[in-house]
């Protein structure tokens, strides 16, 4: 008589553990943090991408077919947009625009309505300082080297 044991592994891997990572230049003109929803919207749904670390931490609300940025950083004004589409087709990936430094952090995308809140994913966007490489031939006389400027700060009068 032969006897089978059959041993069941259960392997749950939390959501909120696999966050994509997402690197781009300082100075791009824009990046997709991806986020992508494969179930069934909720009755009236709303879209928000938030960032802890922020206050407020709203970075972008979409609700039905319109964004809702009354409650948005200022720090994002007039840099993030949503497909139009984006509660029909389950694609909620947020463009952002100009990044900067400062735009590097953990980005969280949840769809709620009145009853229920789905994390859908986590995004860590890593923005890099952009770097020079400087090449010098040996026995040269000079080096010219290449500079960013900054915004003229107000002097103090």
């Amino acid at each position: 008589m032969k006897m089978f044991v059959v041993f069941v592994i259960l392997l749950h891997v939390s959501q909120h553990a696999l966050a994509v990572l997402v690197e781009v230049n300082e100075g791009e003109r824009s990046v997709l943090l991806p986020c992508q929803y494969s179930g069934l919207p909720p009755v009236d749904p709303t879209v928000t991408w938030t960032r802890s670390d922020l206050n407020p931490n709203s970075v972008h609300v979409r609700q039905e077919e319109t964004d809702d940025l009354r409650g948005q950083n200022q720090r994002y004004r007039g840099r993030t947009s949503m497909r139009p589409d984006a509660l029909d087709s389950g694609d909620f990936s947020l463009t952002l625009k100009n990044l900067q430094l400062t735009d590097s952090g953990k980005y969280t995308c949840t769809l709620s309505n009145e009853r229920n809140k789905v994390r859908v994913g986590d995004v860590q966007l890593q923005v890099k300082d952009q770097q020079v490489v400087v090449k010098v031939e040996e026995g040269s006389d000079s080096v010219i080297l290449p500079c960013k400027t900054t915004p003229d700060l107000p002097e103090n009068s």
